[in-house]
């Protein structure tokens, strides 16, 4: 297909996903890994009744008098259980995390008690929110985290908390990284005439890493059919999916869209958005392939609305909790914007927080070769095809992480 809505990408990408494997791993390896299966708590969180401050455990009953005298029976201290039970009159001296005793229902907080030989004093309330109840955080047997959620700290310090030392998470798959060329130089080395270095593959392997994923650079390939063919059954045999950078539009040295023609299999060429018209999708020795346009703007464009809700629904990405790359926002503009004909504009825009008003506005130019533009700006409108946006107007967005 030729001209596809973004879409329409999408879901004729979907049809051909990546495949999804998994490996277990340690809870200390598991920082920024991407949970394979829902977890589901082995305990009671917390297991028992217990305090949330050093104090005392009474029955409220008991204190409703400040001036009251209780009889103190004993200590709980955290680390030994015990099932004890006060009556009343009674209170139990009580640590941070330690077992309610049985019949108690508050904590009185130490400031507010004195001491009399074998007798505590009440001279502040008995807090009942002070008592954690068993199970009131997480229940046993109840679903803790959902698959496709990212491990972050407080997810793997859960995972601690409900019994997991060791968790199955989503295997990275390995995307192969293609940059096609003559004029391209790897930064570092001296430029010649007509030379430009070569930053594509760097931020597109920065944007596989971003999603769980392992980016395989295969460095630059010459503009020959010969050696893109190499590099492409290199990437073939080693890598679970290829994104290509360049080669994809109409001219004469635009090779990746022609081996693919030739040889590959083409699923769609060119999709109805501004920037990053001229990308394909298709196969290469059943490998998913991604073709995606030399243009740097237009390649952060592209895997950013469609290579990456690919990898998300190829891997189970949970909605809400797994890696994103953008998070769909309105904005009111604070200067015009010029949309597309017949295409979705997706101009780079500054947003900023103003009074609890998101409002936007660009400080650049927009041309597609600028990846300045997209560090000075951090989010991209979302205009409609045939549609220009006035000072003032709210519009949709995509605000980048």
């Amino acid at each position: 297909m030729e001209g596809v809505t973004i879409e329409e990408a999408i879901q004729i990408s979907c049809k051909i996903p990546l495949k999804k494997k998994t490996e277990i791993v340690s809870l200390d390896d598991s920082i920024n890994r991407i949970l394979a299966y829902d977890i589901v708590s082995k305990v009671n969180d917390p297991r028992f009744d217990n305090s949330s401050m050093d104090g005392w455990a009474v029955k409220s009953e008991d204190c409703k008098n400040y001036g009251n005298k209780l009889k103190i029976i004993g200590t709980n201290k955290t680390g030994n259980y015990k099932s004890n039970t006060i009556n009343s009159g009674e209170a139990c001296r009580i640590m941070t995390g330690a077992s309610m005793p049985n019949g108690a229902d508050a904590i009185v907080i130490i400031e507010d008690t004195t001491i009399e030989e074998n007798m505590v004093i009440i001279n502040g309330p008995a807090r009942t929110e002070y008592v954690r109840k068993c199970g009131e955080n997480i229940s046993k047997g109840e679903i803790s985290l959902k698959a496709g959620t990212l491990l972050n700290s407080a997810e793997i310090s859960l995972c601690a908390t409900t019994g997991y030392s060791e968790l199955e998470v989503i295997r990275k798959p390995k995307i192969a990284i293609i940059s096609n060329g003559d004029e391209l130089v790897k930064p570092g080395h001296a430029l010649l005439n007509g030379q430009i270095y070569e930053s594509n593959s760097f931020g597109l392997a920065a944007l596989v890493k971003k999603i769980g994923c392992e980016p395989i650079r295969l460095g630059i390939v010459q503009d020959t059919i010969e050696g893109l063919r190499q590099a492409l059954n290199q990437a073939s045999r080693e890598c679970d999916a290829i994104l290509t950078s360049g080669g994809v539009s109409m001219g004469k040295w635009d090779l990746v869209r022609k081996i693919m023609e030739e040889e590959g299999e083409i699923k769609f060429w060119k999709i109805k958005m501004r920037p990053g018209g001229p990308p394909l999708f298709g196969k290469w020795k059943n490998i998913p392939l991604f073709g995606l346009p030399g243009n740097p703007v237009s390649s952060h464009v592209v895997f950013t609305m469609i290579v990456f809700p690919w990898v998300a629904y190829s891997l189970g990405f949970n909605e809400e909790k797994g890696p994103r790359l953008a998070d769909k926002v309105n904005v009111i503009l604070e200067n015009p914007l010029k949309g597309a004909p017949d295409k979705v504009c997706l101009r780079r825009i500054k947003i900023s927080n103003k009074n609890g008003t998101l409002m936007a506005t660009t400080n650049t130019h927009q041309g597609s070769g600028n990846i300045h533009s997209m560090v000075i700006h951090n989010g991209l409108s979302l205009l409609p095809p045939n549609k220009d946006a006035i000072l003032g107007e709210k519009i949709e967005a995509l605000w980048l992480r």
